[in-house]
C-alpha cells in the first residue's frame, strides 16, 4: 500500500518514529540501525515502509534503505519469524551482516537476536540461503565491487573464505576479512588469502 513515506520527522522513541506527511502523523516501527541514520527532529526524512495487516490492527514498519526493507520482507517470510522478530534481528546486525551469516551458516550470530533461538536461526538459514548470493553480499557491502564482477574473481574469493574457515576463523570473520581485500582480475587465491589474514586482526 505504501512504498515509502516522505515527510517531517516529528518524534523518535525506542522502537518507533512518527513522521508527518500531508498533515498525517505516521507511527513507524523501525530498527536501532535505522535510528542511527535518521536526521534530527523537524528535518525531512524518507522511510521505506511495509504495512503489516492483521484482523485487529495495521502496523507500519519502516527502514532507511530499500535494501533493509527487502531483507525485512525475506525475514518475515521465514516460518516462525514475524515482523517483531525480524526487527529484533535487524536491530542487532545489519542487512549485510545477516547475508554473511546466512551464506556462511553462522547460526550463532543470528541467534544473538532477542527471541531467536538456535533452531529458529538454523531454519532461517535453511529458508534464505537460496534467496541470497555471495556476489550480492559483496556488492551491497562494498560499493567498489561492481555488480558485474567476473565469475573467476568470485570463485577466488570463495576459495579464500573456505581457507580462512579451515584455519579456524568463524565463517562470518572469514567473509568480512575477504571483503576488506581489494581484488583485481589478476588476484590469485593466495593473494586474497594473504591480504585477508593481514586485515582479519582488525575486524
Amino acid at each position: 500500500m505504501y512504498a515509502y513515506i516522505k515527510g517531517r520527522l516529528e518524534f523518535c522513541a525506542q522502537d518507533f518514529i512518527i513522521v508527518e506527511a500531508a498533515g498525517i502523523g505516521y507511527r513507524i516501527y523501525t530498527t536501532a540501525e535505522s535510528m542511527k541514520n535518521l536526521p534530527g527532529c523537524g528535518q525531512e526524512v524518507k522511510i521505506y515502509t511495509y504495512l503489516h495487516i492483521r484482523e485487529d490492527q495495521m502496523t507500519l514498519f519502516g527502514f532507511f534503505t530499500e535494501d533493509d526493507l527487502r531483507i525485512f520482507k525475506l525475514l518475515i517470510g521465514v516460518s516462525g519469524i514475524g515482523p517483531k522478530g525480524a526487527l529484533a534481528i535487524l536491530s542487532v546486525m545489519t542487512a549485510d551482516d545477516l547475508r554473511f551469516a546466512v551464506l556462511s551458516d553462522d547460526a550463532k550470530a543470528i541467534a544473538k537476536a532477542p527471541g531467536v533461538g538456535a533452531k529458529t536461526a538454523q531454519r532461517l538459514i535453511l529458508e534464505l540461503k537460496d534467496k541470497l548470493s555471495l556476489a550480492e553480499a559483496f556488492e551491497q557491502k562494498s560499493e567498489h565491487i561492481a555488480a558485474s564482477a567476473d565469475q573467476s574473481e568470485m570463485l577466488a574469493k570463495n576459495d579464500a573464505i573456505q581457507a580462512l574457515t579451515a584455519l579456524g576463523y568463524t565463517p562470518s570473520e572469514a567473509l568480512k576479512a575477504v571483503n576488506c581485500v581489494a581484488v583485481t582480475e589478476e588476484s590469485t587465491v593466495e593473494d586474497i588469502l594473504k591480504a585477508a589474514l593481514k586485515s582479519v586482526a582488525f575486524l
